[in-house]
């Protein structure tokens, strides 16, 4: 009964740390968000796979400045009146036949075409992996740009329930007052009217906090059934200062540091050597080549006549009469230059048959339809094109820093602004808090500076993540990492 007890309420205990475990939310820190938003990205997927059909590409160029080897075999039968592919002698019989055949060539000289491809495929790699480095930057931004927007709506909810809280609390004390007969009802009624307002800005608080998160949820490919809470981390926006660089200070600094300014570089230079590969074609080739053969029939013609006349073993022709007895003939196996005595043995058949050959291949284009002409005039377009493209990723580069920093600069004011702001409604809240206490103050104007107060410490949460959020920005182009 004891025991049986025990285990009940070792299982009761169990359960309940297991509930408790089952309840507790996971909270993604900025770093986290990043590598889910990595992991799970298309476009960087897709630039990894580019990766790698570049590096593929690289490998086969490299692989083509070897000699090529192939081997082949062929099998046979004929039948009817043919030709013995051993003897090159007609016979008229079913014949077996095999072949085998080995081959390999080497490119001496074609213009540098292979080696120009090697580099050009270098080049490819490098830009393939730039591009890569990009799509990572920007979902890096991405979720910089969320994950911020997320965390000063929190702060936004924490005000409007910091807002709630305060008028609820005044909304007590004013009740007090009235069931003593020191105030008037109305003043009940306008209070409960301002708490009812409060609980809507918490609601709509709450609702643009959601939609934070399901805007942050998407930028990390994360399905929006899934529960989120982001770590809000502790930052201050006196943090965050500009360096005393100018927009074209930040731009240098960018144009060495930025992967599509990189991309874009490497993109010309890969055209320049596709423009030396087109125009390779117009230059000689030279190649080696070296090939083997032989062969092997199971033609039953182990013995024949150098006349084309065959004989089987038991029939084997008389080749004459031996001077002075004419009973006595001469057989093939006599030292008669008419004979020959031949092999079935499949080995010895190959080795017979066997010949090679060593070849030069020289080859001059002469004329092939324009079609090198218009190679290179093609391989001239692509080199002007990376050029206009690595103009435009510059130019486009410098538009983005010039007007962030000119965001920078203005959310840097008007954060301070707010400041003040608020620091002159807090202090003019403070005194007409007392007042009002004291009845010197109706509730009109109370809620009014209330109000006020309220709406300038939303201004100071919004300008304050926007000023750390431009500065930011401003350091990932100085080629400062993204973090909180």
């Amino acid at each position: 009964m004891k025991l049986k007890l025990y285990l009940t309420i070792t299982l009761i205990i169990l359960l309940s740390a297991f509930q408790v475990q089952a309840q507790e939310v996971k909270t993604w820190s900025f770093q986290e968000c990043v590598e889910y938003a990595l992991d799970n990205n298309l476009t960087v997927k897709r630039g990894e796979l580019d990766v790698q059909f570049n590096e593929v590409n690289l490998k086969q160029s490299k692989a083509d400045m070897y000699p090529n080897f192939n081997f082949g075999s062929q099998y046979g039968i004929n039948w009817g009146r043919s030709i013995d592919p051993t003897t090159n002698l007609f016979i008229s019989q079913r014949i077996q036949s095999v072949g085998l055949q080995a081959g390999s060539s080497l490119t001496l000289f074609d213009g540098l075409q292979k080696l120009n491809t090697i580099k050009q495929n270098k080049l490819n790699l490098q830009g393939s992996t730039s591009d890569l480095d990009k799509a990572k930057n920007d979902v890096i931004l991405n979720v910089v740009t969320f994950y911020t927007n997320v965390i000063f709506n929190q702060e936004l909810l924490e005000t409007a329930n910091l807002q709630l809280e305060t008028t609820t609390q005044q909304l007590q004390r004013t009740q007090k007052l009235v069931d003593a007969g020191s105030l008037a009802i109305s003043e009940v009624l306008d209070l409960q009217s301002q708490v009812a307002s409060n609980e809507l800005e918490v609601v709509n608080a709450e609702n643009n906090l959601n939609l934070a998160l399901l805007n942050l949820k998407q930028v990390m490919q994360m399905p929006a059934s899934e529960n989120l809470q982001v770590v809000e981390p502790e930052i201050e926006a006196t943090d965050y200062v500009f360096t005393g660089l100018n927009a074209q200070d930040i731009f240098q600094q960018a144009e060495r540091s930025q992967p599509e300014v990189k991309s874009a570089d490497l993109g010309i230079q890969s055209s320049v050597l596709g423009e030396k590969i087109a125009k390779g074609a117009y230059y000689p080739s030279l190649s080696l080549g070296y090939n083997m053969f032989t062969n092997y029939s199971d033609a039953l013609n182990p013995l024949f006549i150098s006349d084309g006349t065959f004989g089987e073993p038991d029939e084997i022709p008389d080749a004459g009469f031996v001077t002075g007895n004419p009973t006595q003939t001469v057989t093939l196996f006599s030292p008669n230059p008419n004979f020959v005595s031949m092999s079935n043995g499949v080995g010895d058949q190959f080795d017979d048959n066997l010949s090679r050959s060593l070849s030069f291949t020289l080859s001059v284009p002469v004329f092939n339809g324009l079609a090198t002409k218009s190679s290179v005039q093609r391989a001239s377009i692509f080199k002007a094109q990376a050029e206009i493209n690595a103009r435009e990723v510059r130019n486009l580069l410098r538009q983005i820093i010039e007007t962030a920093y000119n965001d920078a600069i203005a959310a840097s004011k008007a954060y301070e602004a707010s400041q003040k702001q608020v620091q002159a409604l807090e202090e003019s809240f403070r005194v007409t808090e007392k007042r009002y206490n004291l009845g010197a103050v109706n509730f009109v104007d109370y809620q009014i500076v209330q109000n006020n107060l309220f709406g300038a410490k939303s201004d100071l949460v919004r300008t304050k993540y926007d000023y750390i959020f431009k500065t930011k920005i401003l350091d990932f182009y100085q080629g400062n990492p993204l973090e909180f």
